[in-house]
């Protein structure tokens, strides 16, 4: 794949450290840019970090264990990042993971930790970096949200309505970040191959099917006319795309990852 040649511009992934956001840094890597990235479990950090100064030994990165929604910990991350590569002109919003849960049994709690998760993981790093980001040229920021935004569905409740939120904000966030020269877009995915699904294989009880299997059956049963789940680098390359100058005349629109799961034309 040809990419974009981002030498000299610094950029920034939120739940970096394992499936689509570090693919995404891997991609940023590749094409020269300037890394940081964080996450909350620092053995999973420090293991990612270690892989990638093994694969990129000459590339500027910077890693930080942070929580997204600790506005403390994401300035000082925002601070400490500008220190050590320069001012962001990529931001990456990439944290975040669904809640299985129906209307009649989501609590008030739970509600409230989804509703938080979903905007404050974009809220809390797009206020760190955002001097920053009004600072460079071609800014942008790109975040990954779920096809749940638009096709919500009745076992992820709570997740749809804040993922159609999300969704919200990111054109919210296009227009009034236009004039300063930022553009903002999203991606939709479907179902991508990530840990959690990783630990319902393994808690499967048909012990007699493989990971292949598993997935081809389970894309199957929810129609995926691609017929299997999508892989965190095909996320992650549109993320690239969006972040990139590559979409320099794109602001305030999503890209569907989905493998063809959205009945939307």
């Amino acid at each position: 794949m040809s990419m974009h040649n981002l030498s000299g511009k610094v950029a920034v992934v939120t739940g970096g450290s394992s499936g689509i956001g570090l693919a995404t840094v891997e991609l940023l890597l590749e094409a020269g840019a300037a890394v940081a990235f964080c996450g909350r479990d620092a053995n999973r950090l420090a293991s990612a970090e270690a892989a990638l100064r093994q694969r990129f030994p000459e590339a500027a990165l910077h890693t930080q264990c942070c929580d997204v929604l600790d506005a403390g910990q994401m300035q000082r991350f925002a601070a400490d990042s500008q220190a050590k590569l320069g001012a962001a002109s990529m931001l990456v919003c990439n944290a975040g993971q669904g809640r299985v849960s129906t209307f009649a049994t989501t609590s008030d709690e739970a509600w409230q930790d989804e509703l938080n998760l979903k905007f404050f993981s974009i809220i809390r790093p797009v206020r760190a970096f955002l001097a920053q980001l009004e600072s460079q040229p071609d800014a942008a920021i790109a975040c990954a949200n779920s096809l749940l935004a638009s096709q919500p569905e009745p076992h992820m409740v709570a997740t749809s309505a804040a993922r159609a939120g999300v969704k919200n904000l990111v054109r919210s966030l296009a227009v009034e970040f236009a004039p300063k020269g930022i553009r903002v877009n999203g991606i939709l995915i479907g179902l991508v191959e990530s840990g959690q699904w990783q630990r319902r294989f393994e808690a499967r009880e048909e012990r007699d099917l493989d990971w292949t299997q598993w997935t081809a059956r389970l894309a199957r049963g929810k129609q995926i006319p691609l017929a299997r789940l999508g892989l965190p680098l095909e996320a992650a390359r549109a993320l690239f795309f969006l972040v990139s100058p590559l979409s320099a005349y794109t602001t305030g629109s999503h890209i569907d990852v989905s493998g063809g799961l959205s009945r939307h034309v």
